[in-house]
């Protein structure tokens, strides 16, 4: 079923950026967004995590380096039986983390140095639990290309805006099909929402199915709950900086990064965190 999806995926991102292509350029900014989409579809299936990754400065860990995290995440991967991921460790006073890989056999997650700072054992291995969950549900890959597309979309956009700043849309009015002024205009409007559609659709809906996947991995959804509060007020107070510079990324963590400058819970990337809370407390009982 996620092998549909991501095929789904995809193709709408291919689409998107063939029409964006259409209106800054007529039919040769098809051809060209089309060749485009096409290098950035087989970029973004092999090479999207390392991308991720490289954004977020993450540096790779063993046992060694970071005792407490790796061996969480090995106990945590056996309890899920999921191959044993690659460990990152990013440099951020700002608690989160993230999962990311094409498949479980190349997965990898990532933490933050805030977030070992301030979770107690159960808060942390119940955000571990609940990355390696989309690591389970193969949420990864989707999620890299979502991030992938979304910054390549915003990066349009920004080009857009710079070219009708020096007047480079002024000689495209004409019988190619381009829409010129018109359609940088409509790009520099409609691309960050289109972007920003892109990662709500991925991440929204997939992190109750973490969060519940996390709370069995873990055994103990409270931890979780209790995490996602302290991540909530955390990342409310100080907005995490790498995110702030690459927001393309910001639903594949699991709070949103930005929620300190967040616009409205209309275009939140994620699920309300106390209703994501009440969702786990309700688990407890069940288990």
């Amino acid at each position: 079923m996620n092998a549909l999806r991501t095929t789904l995926l995809l193709a709408g991102l291919t689409v998107l950026l063939v029409l964006i292509g259409n209106a800054l350029g007529g039919t040769g900014g098809m051809l060209i967004a089309l060749i485009f989409a096409a290098v950035m579809n087989f970029g973004s299936y092999w090479y999207s995590d390392r991308m991720v990754l490289k954004m977020h400065g993450a540096k790779r860990v063993d046992a060694n380096q970071a005792p407490e995290l790796y061996r969480a995440v090995q106990e945590l991967s056996r309890r899920a039986k999921l191959p044993m991921p690659a460990v990152y460790i990013m440099e951020s006073d700002t608690p989160n983390a993230f999962a990311t890989g094409r498949n479980p056999e190349h997965a990898a997650v990532a933490a933050t140095s805030g977030l070992l700072r301030i979770m107690n054992r159960d808060e942390l291995y119940g955000v571990l639990a609940h990355e390696l969950a989309h690591v389970r549900h193969r949420d990864t890959l989707i999620s890299a290309i979502a991030a992938t597309f979304a910054g390549a979309i915003a990066m349009i956009a920004n080009m857009a805006q710079w070219a009708m700043i020096f007047g480079g849309f002024r000689g495209n009015n004409n019988d190619s099909g381009g829409g010129g002024l018109i359609g940088g205009l409509a790009m520099m409007i409609l691309a960050p929402l289109a972007a920003s559609v892109i990662q709500m659709a991925v991440s929204r809906s997939r992190e109750y199915g973490a969060d519940a996947g996390g709370a069995e991995i873990a055994g103990n959804p409270m931890g979780l709950a209790s995490a996602l509060r302290k991540l909530e007020q955390a990342n409310r107070a100080q907005p995490m900086a790498s995110a702030a510079h690459n927001p393309s990324t910001a639903h594949m963590f699991i709070v949103n990064p930005l929620s300190g400058v967040n616009l409205g819970k209309l275009f939140s990337t994620h699920p309300s965190t106390e209703e994501r809370i009440k969702r786990l407390e309700a688990m407890v009982g069940r288990m």
